[in-house]
């Protein structure tokens, strides 16, 4: 691999992989409320909110970190109090008993209006702030830190939209990533360059400690450690990683003021990614080489696998990032390049079509469930069994059949996207 390429790479991890607070749907659209207040200048008399279905879909029933509540309103509020657009997807992370009561107030008042806008990217968001004569206008599109229009009565200040619809906004030069470029970075990159992916350890890991210290959603963690889990489970290699990694994203999607290593603009990516190949490792107590390696192979995996699929879509997060993970497991229990393909057609031809219906204390078992066929999926691969071409959707090509899941999520399943949210927002709850 030349030595551009592995600059590239290096890169793109550093911007795909980053620290978040708070599920990204929502804390993307408190950092678009943060920008549109700071450019107004003063507190808004007036929030008016324009987001794309997927964006709505996932910010509906997530905890707000800090706050106790759920859903849209006291983030929004929140950004345009306290929050700090320069600290990203920790916009929130400054948030006091006073700034949440003064929050509370902006929804008793009713400041806030929040619409759907159809005919956009499936990652939008619009925030237009007033206050007197005064308005300010903020578009987030396509990435969760990606503002891209900035107008201040009227005068576009920023505006970065390619077209009405900002469909892709990528440069063309973006670099298109293949299971054997990911592979061979992984496997032959100098290990002290790629050391800094231990962050996503450290971080992730805290997060599912500081679960455990508390009681976070449905306790799906405690659960399979607890009496029942380990009377009929027991304890192993498998239990463990099911465990560490419910338990972050228990305390995640509860909005626990717990900070994450995202991954593709998800936090339950970065955690879905990280803890299952860190809690195997640590059982196995292998290197800290082949542990660097084999979190690298994950993550870097999961940005492949989202470059097609992108940023939102109808199929759960958990398929792409078990996936990633999965290989990270297989490479740590000896598997060899073919071997870690098999894993990702295992995976492939198990549990793609698993729906994304937003972002909620049940992630934790669709977590689970993606750790599960993790596990399963790597033992069939270290055994060289394999989902073959003749069975569904899978190619005897590896990247065609990464092709064929990412398809399915983005353009397959757009009816079952749009139904998902008439079904959400139908609901009398």
């Amino acid at each position: 691999m030349d030595k551009l390429t592995q600059t590239q790479i290096i890169k793109l991890i550093h911007q795909e992989v980053i620290p978040a607070i708070g599920c990204t749907e929502p804390v993307a659209v408190a950092l678009a409320a943060a920008k549109a207040a700071e450019v107004l200048g003063c507190r808004p008399e007036k929030i008016e909110v324009l987001l794309s279905a997927n964006i709505l879909k996932n910010a509906m029933g997530v905890g707000i970190p800090g706050t106790g509540m759920v859903g849209l309103p006291i983030a929004i509020a929140l950004g345009t109090l306290i929050g700090k657009s320069a600290y990203g997807l920790e916009v929130l992370r400054d948030i006091t008993p006073e700034a949440l009561q003064a929050g509370k107030a902006i929804i008793e008042d009713k400041l806030i209006h929040i619409a759907l806008k159809e005919n956009v990217d499936k990652l939008y968001i619009e925030i237009i702030c007033t206050a007197g004569e005064e308005t300010s206008r903020v578009i987030i599109c396509h990435e969760h830190t990606h503002i891209i229009y900035v107008e201040k009565n009227g005068e576009v200040l920023t505006d970065e939209r390619k077209e009405l619809h900002c469909d892709a906004i990528c440069p063309e030069d973006e670099l298109k990533l293949s299971f054997s470029t990911v592979y061979e970075f992984a496997m032959e990159m100098p290990v002290d360059e790629i050391r800094f992916i231990l962050e996503t350890a450290d971080l992730n890991k805290k997060a599912a400690q500081a679960s455990i210290q508390g009681h976070y959603g449905h306790t799906v963690s405690k659960t399979v450690s607890g009496e029942y889990g380990k009377k009929y489970m027991g304890e192993s290699a498998y239990t463990h990683m099911l465990a560490m990694t419910a338990a972050a994203c228990d305390a995640r999607m509860d909005g626990a003021m717990i900070p994450v290593m995202s991954n593709s603009g998800s936090g339950n990516q970065g955690i879905a990614a990280t803890l299952p190949v860190l809690s195997f490792a640590e059982d196995i107590e292998c290197t800290e080489e082949q542990l660097i390696r084999a979190l690298m192979l994950s993550h870097l995996m999961v940005i492949y696998i989202k470059q097609s699929l992108g940023r939102l879509s109808a199929l759960c997060g958990c398929v792409v990032a078990a996936t990633g993970s999965s290989c990270g497991i297989t490479y740590l229990m000896g598997g060899n390049k073919t071997q870690i393909s098999y894993a990702i057609k295992n995976m492939i031809g198990n549990i793609t079509g698993m729906i994304c219906d937003g972002a909620k204390p049940s992630c934790a078992l669709k977590v689970s469930s993606g750790v599960s066929t993790a596990m399963i999926s790597a033992l069939m691969a270290m055994e060289n069994k394999v989902v073959t071409p003749v069975e569904g959707i899978i190619d005897e090509d590896v990247d065609k059949s990464i092709a064929n899941l990412t398809a399915i999520g983005s353009v397959g399943m757009e009816a079952t996207d749009k139904l998902v949210l008439d079904i959400m927002t139908g609901k009398s709850c």
